[in-house]
């Protein structure tokens, strides 16, 4: 019952009868009864609560609160469900004598293996504050651009969309209506309506299959793409030829690697070490993939410049300031900076790309209806001058 009286029933997810308990009182709750209901799902947690926990973290280790108590005041908190309860397993992992890098690893889908590797930095050199908080700026920064994307497209994307889906109904349920009319003038009709009505015709027929087959198609695609490594590789690398939005992805995919790399190399682990962490940075399996074929010529002795060459996926101006860094030293400095010169090169192109669409989606969307309508009008103004 609540502090009121009134009775209460629910489902609590905790670890024992003794946190339910503990975490029913803090709601001023009083249990009369509990009921274990089996184990519960995993917890999930989007990108974005990921990176408020990791701030969020980073601020009260800075303030100089323990790690354990930290974790426990997250897992306190008001916020989305799944951090809470994975804030709280973090604690436990750690109160039974495991790392907090290991105990991040425990939950893969919300810290990748770059995340844990910057932790476990972080735990040996003592700089686990600086590090999250460096952590949460590259997440936020990814979001922010992510974001960027995102709006670019949606606009675009959605009027051609409603473009095309006028075209269909006219084409499906008005040029019909005008074929009757076009039937009782008994002469021949204009190359641009006889098109535009076999076209009719194909889409009053075929529609409904062509969506089905389109639907069938996206979803064949995404389950092949989740279970199958090398059709990820292979649609990665499509992704990176596709004109216009091709050599824009890889300069993203470019700024992610270098900069996990380069935050990888100033916390301090070894060049050889920093691959292994790199599995998922870029968000292309095709990158992946050349990443982990650039780890093994540095295994053979090769330079990172050279190996990041044979991969033939980097753009050029990536490779040379990272084989001039090689030679001074600098090479964690350097690819940060390249990764910060490549942000802001996908931002202007972006932003290009925003100011060019509306009037490219104005004449789509023009010459789409425009040339319907003067195809239909066609005819009757043809016939008007006869008579």
């Amino acid at each position: 019952m609540d502090a009121s009286g009134m009775p209460r029933r629910g489902l609590l997810v905790a670890a024992n009868a003794a946190q339910a308990r503990e975490a029913l009182k803090r709601d001023n709750v009083f249990a009369l009864e509990l009921v274990v209901r089996g184990t519960a799902p995993r917890p999930k947690a989007a990108h974005s609560d990921v990176s408020l926990f990791t701030r969020q973290l980073a601020s009260l280790l800075r303030a100089g609160l323990p790690l354990a108590p930290a974790l426990n005041l997250l897992a306190q908190a008001d916020g989305p469900r799944g951090m809470p309860r994975i804030a709280a397993t973090l604690s436990r992992d750690i109160a039974a004598g495991i790392a907090f890098s290991a105990a991040l690893g425990r939950h893969p889908a919300q810290f990748g293996p770059l995340y844990c590797q910057l932790v476990a930095v972080g735990e040996a050199s003592g700089a686990l504050p600086a590090v999250l908080a460096r952590i949460a700026d590259d997440r936020e920064r990814a979001a922010a651009q992510r974001a960027k994307v995102r709006a670019a497209l949606t606009y675009p994307v959605a009027v051609l969309l409603f473009a095309v889906a006028i075209t269909a109904a006219l084409l499906i349920w008005v040029v019909p209506t005008f074929k009757q009319i076009f039937d009782g003038f008994g002469a021949t009709l204009p190359a641009p309506t006889r098109t535009v009505l076999a076209l009719s015709n194909a889409a009053a027929r075929w529609s409904g299959p062509f969506v089905t087959l389109i639907i069938a198609g996206c979803l064949a695609l995404r389950w092949l793409l989740r279970r199958s490594d090398t059709a990820r590789v292979r649609f990665g690398r499509f992704a990176l030829g596709v004109p216009i939005a091709g050599p824009l992805l890889k300069t993203l995919c470019a700024a992610r690697w270098s900069r996990a790399l380069g935050t990888l190399l100033a916390a301090g682990t070894p060049l050889a070490d920093a691959f292994a962490s790199l599995s998922h940075a870029s968000g292309n399996a095709f990158f992946d993939e050349a990443s982990a074929g650039i780890a093994s010529r540095l295994a053979r002795g090769e330079r990172l410049a050279a190996a990041m060459r044979s991969a033939q996926c980097f753009p050029s101006h990536v490779v040379q300031p990272v084989a001039v860094a090689e030679e001074s030293g600098a090479l964690d400095a350097m690819l940060l900076d390249v990764a910060a010169l490549a942000d802001r090169q996908v931002d202007e192109k972006i932003a290009t790309l925003s100011s060019l669409c509306e009037p490219l989606v104005i004449v789509v969307l023009g010459a789409l209806v425009g040339g319907l309508v003067i195809a239909m009008y066609l005819p009757i103004i043809q016939l008007g001058n006869v008579v």
